[in-house]
């Protein structure tokens, strides 16, 4: 009976998140030198619109948009409120070549690809993370197994919290694998669809990471077996674009950052330090920005920092919204 009251208020929501169209994973060319993609923009929203309505249609998830919208209720905004949507990525450092990315802390998931003729291209979407209770271990990890159109089957500890589930789920809107998984090499990990999108960007799975439907299909074909994933808790991030630094800082919930401060001028250096590389480039940051940064923990990145000395003006508008050059979005038909 409680899987029946479930599945029918699944299906209820469900109703309401297809009437969005839903946008597919972003994609970047990379570039050297650079590790900031995408951009922040500001819409108004109408007509009864929530920001999970907004997070859908933009291929955010739950918590990114709440974060980057603090005092803006999720579920009633009011009329013509002024949303932010928070496009802009940092790419992971130490990332391998070819493979993907899992930032725990972030709630979001990163693949790389690498081709003769380019830097590679990076793919990124949100993700739905593991709830309290339960975790993702961090550590690396391979796909040993592609599915479409999954079975179901509901490992013992789903089963003792909820004993009237059958027990096969079969493919279909009723199945919390969606149509695709890719399963990982060990701990009965896997990257896979769900029947509940409003889960993205929330921390609501036994440890696997879910996608949206609409991205997981995007990156099915992507993936091969044999890649390799890596699992991180990582929630300080800093990048570089446009002779600008920037700096992403999300919530520590699991507390595994004993120094915030020490954690976030640590991963600046790193930017002074590349800048210097590049080209013997000094950066000036600003304090008083990073501790607001800190303080907000809103898991966007935010310019912190410049290179000294004055630039000429079209170079300084070059900087300036160098972050949203070269954004596209993979469509399926």
């Amino acid at each position: 009976m409680h899987y029946f009251i479930r599945t029918c208020i699944s299906c209820a929501l469900l109703l309401l998140f297809f009437t969005v169209p839903a946008m597919a994973v972003s994609v970047f060319r990379l570039e050297p030198g650079r590790t900031v993609y995408g951009s922040l923009r500001q819409v108004r929203i109408f007509s009864n619109t929530t920001l999970l309505d907004i997070a859908r249609e933009n291929d955010l998830g739950f918590n990114q948009i709440t974060a980057a919208n603090p005092g803006v209720d999720p579920w009633v905004p009011h009329d013509g409120a002024l949303v932010t949507i928070p496009g802009a990525v940092i790419v992971p450092d130490n990332h391998p070549p070819e493979g993907i990315v899992i930032n725990l802390a972030e709630m979001r998931l990163y693949l790389f690809t690498s081709s003769d003729d380019s830097n590679g291209r990076l793919y990124t979407c949100p993700v739905g993370t593991a709830r309290t209770g339960f975790s993702t271990r961090p550590g690396i990890y391979t796909i040993y197994q592609k599915k479409k159109d999954p079975v179901w089957v509901p490992p013992p500890s789903v089963r003792r919290e909820d004993p009237d589930l059958p027990q096969r789920v079969p493919p279909g809107p009723d199945n919390p694998l969606g149509h695709y998984v890719l399963r990982f090499s060990r701990e009965s990990y896997g990257i896979h669809g769900t029947n509940r999108p409003w889960g993205i960007g929330r921390r609501v799975s036994h440890g696997c990471i879910r996608l949206y439907n609409s991205d997981i299909e995007a990156l099915f074909d992507l993936v091969d077996v044999g890649t390799v994933v890596v699992v991180r808790y990582a929630p300080v991030k800093a990048g570089i674009a446009g002779n600008r630094c920037w700096l992403q800082v999300c919530e520590d919930y699991q507390r595994k950052v004993p120094d915030m401060m020490a954690e976030v001028l640590a991963r600046l250096s790193r930017c002074k330090e590349e800048f210097y590389r590049q080209g013997g480039l000094d950066i000036k940051f600003d304090m008083t920005r990073i501790r607001r940064v800190m303080q907000e923990e809103r898991c966007i990145p935010v310019e912190v920092g410049a290179v000294s000395g004055s630039m000429p003006e079209a170079d300084a508008r070059e900087a300036a919204s160098s972050v949203e050059n070269d954004e596209r979005r993979l469509h399926l038909e």
